[in-house]
């Protein structure tokens, strides 16, 4: 393999290809970057098995051929490098880097052992418009389960029905959902759950309007095609929650309040929940609603928002509970400058939308407090 390329090109991909490789010593080359020479251009691949990513870059191609490369030696050296021109050529399981006063040689390993990694999307499932998908990830993403005991809560769940894709994802404490309207129809259901590490990866790499998407059901992967880019994500296995269950049909408060003035009630409420398991009391009175929080520590806050209160509810007080955290995460997503709050009782949970788009929904359960 012998080959030019500019150095400002092959460092901007190495950096993003380091983020996909892993450090497990029971698979060494999965640590390495894949570099392949064709056709006059340098695909650069790497893999933790969870999610792949293939980058192409135009170069002049002198000699084809394959090598891989320890993903931090070369990222460090080419990073370093002066700007400008640099000559790559393998031999064996060896990489000479020639660049302007400086010439390097890698040892790497045999490609062999290096997994398989798609080179294109085949036949698109789906388009998707950039900016509508970018903006449903933003308003699932943050709701995305930690906890790896229940594997299908750490992705999101992706439904492809009639003309829209659905968005869901819940940790079991709350619960995100968006829908997209698209052109294309679906003739059949589908659904996966992918991974959040691999959805940041997409939120952060793609430039172009469309991003083109390929199921490939027998290896249990999703493909997505962008910017001379290709990104691969497996499939989280299981079942994910019947969400739609769960979702109040009918309330018995419906708060519409500003969002700047709610999102700053939270924020001053959180300095003394955070001393409390992050509870804030939400009271929904005639004239608005007050949060208020008590530190173990000593001390509370109290903060009156005039809102305004319709429902059968409304001539009622009603005290519920919620993390603040989970009330700030949802508020810091919106772009609208009100919110609608569903309430139906104490026990029952919270429904946040935007009144402007009828196509994001939030729950949040409550937390159980004593009257």
């Amino acid at each position: 393999m012998k080959l030019k390329i500019l150095q400002e090109n092959l460092s901007d991909a190495l950096h993003i290809a380091s983020r996909f490789t892993s450090s497990r010593a029971q698979l060494p080359v999965l640590g390495n970057i894949l570099f392949l020479a064709k056709n006059n251009k340098l695909s650069i691949s790497a893999t933790n098995l969870e999610m792949s990513i293939l980058l192409n870059l135009g170069s002049q191609v002198e000699k084809e051929g394959e090598i891989t490369i320890p993903a931090r030696t070369i990222t460090d050296l080419v990073t370093n490098l002066t700007p400008g021109t640099l000559v790559l050529e393998a031999e064996k399981e060896q990489l000479s880097i020639l660049g302007e006063g400086t010439k390097a040689v890698l040892s790497g390993m045999n490609t062999s052992d290096f997994p398989s990694i798609p080179q294109n999307v085949g036949r698109a499932f789906a388009t998707l418009p950039k900016s509508d998908i970018l903006d449903a990830l933003s308003k699932v993403l943050y709701a995305v389960s930690v906890d790896e005991t229940r594997p299908v809560l750490t992705g999101v769940l992706i439904i492809f029905r009639n003309k829209e894709i659905i968005f869901v994802s819940t940790d079991g404490f709350r619960l995100s959902q968006k829908r997209v309207k698209v052109e294309e129809a679906w003739g059949k259901e589908e659904k996966v759950i992918l991974p959040k590490n691999v959805l940041i990866e997409l939120t952060r790499l793609v430039k172009d309007e469309k991003i083109k998407l390929e199921f490939k059901k027998e290896d249990k992967q999703v493909l997505f095609g962008f910017d001379n880019l290709l990104l691969m994500s497996r499939i989280i296995d299981g079942e994910f929650p019947d969400f739609e269950r769960i979702i109040p049909k009918s309330s018995s408060y419906k708060i519409n309040v500003d969002r700047d003035d709610l999102l700053r009630a939270v924020k001053l409420s959180s300095v003394f929940a955070r001393d409390a398991g992050n509870v804030v009391r939400l009271k929904v009175t005639q004239e608005g609603i007050e949060l208020n929080a008590e530190s173990q520590l000593g001390g509370s806050g109290e903060n009156k928002i005039e809102a305004k209160i319709e429902g059968e509810g409304k001539s009622e007080h009603m005290v519920i509970a919620f993390n603040y955290r989970f009330l700030e995460d949802f508020l810091n997503s919106l772009d609208s400058e009100d919110v609608l709050i569903s309430l139906t009782d104490p026990n029952s949970p919270g429904v946040f939308t935007d009144p402007k788009d009828p196509n994001f929904l939030h729950l949040i359960m409550p937390v159980r407090i004593q009257s």
